[in-house]
This record gives C-alpha cells, structure tokens and sequence, in this order.
C-alpha cells in the first residue's frame, strides 16, 4: 500500500521561510506528478506548485517567485520551499501524487493528509 506522509507545517511570521516535505511510502516503481495544494477552510482547494516527472515546474501565480517545488525521483519525495510567507499563505497544505506505479496496484491519484501552514505575527 503507497501512502503519502507530508511534515515541516508550523507557524512562521510575515516574511519568513517554511519547508514541506512529502514522503511517498510503499512498494514504489514510479510516479508521475507530485504536487503541493493548499485550502482554506470555506474555500476550494487550489493548485500551489507541481513538478512533472520530466522536472518541469509550474506554480500559481500567487506563490511565483517566492516558493520552490523539487523532487527526488529515487527517494520518491517531493518539498516546498516557501519564502516570503505572508498571512494570505495561511491553509492546510497537502501532497499529492498522480499516477502511482507500485509493485501491486496502480493508482490514479493520492492524497496526504494535509499539514497547516500558519503565517502570522
């Protein structure tokens, strides 16, 4: 069974830096996408950065500039790094993997069990 384990949340101050880390567990011979997503209780949840399996990047307009995404393909662990947080960065930060090959079972898309960022003074 592949479970996806994220760590590194906390409370940091307007200006500061956080690292997010999530680890992909389990019997794993590849996966495609892994991704950071990010929600805000009442709101929907939204896409904060991704790097495909090529190593291409894309992030939201919001955290361009100031957020890193990068993966290790052998460790099968991906991280954030956010600097210059402010308190719009504040939610729930979740993983996610898409197309996991593991050596018994595909599946189309995990997910973390979300870790909180709080950005405050």
């Amino acid at each position: 069974q592949v479970e996806l384990v994220e760590s590194g949340g906390g409370l940091v101050q307007p200006g500061g830096s956080l690292t997010l880390s999530c680890q992909a567990s389990g019997s794993i011979l590849g996966i495609a996408d892994m991704a950071w997503y990010r929600q805000v209780p009442g709101r929907e949840r939204e896409l904060v950065a991704i790097v495909h399996q090529g190593g291409i990047t894309q992030y939201s307009d919001s955290v361009k500039g100031r957020f890193t995404i990068s993966r290790d393909t052998v460790q099968n662990t991906v991280t954030l790094q956010m600097n210059l947080l402010n308190p719009e960065d504040t939610a729930i930060y979740y993983c996610k993997a898409e197309k996991i090959a593991s050596m018994s079972e595909f599946y189309s898309e995990l997910w973390g069990q979300g870790t909180l960022v709080t950005v405050s003074s």
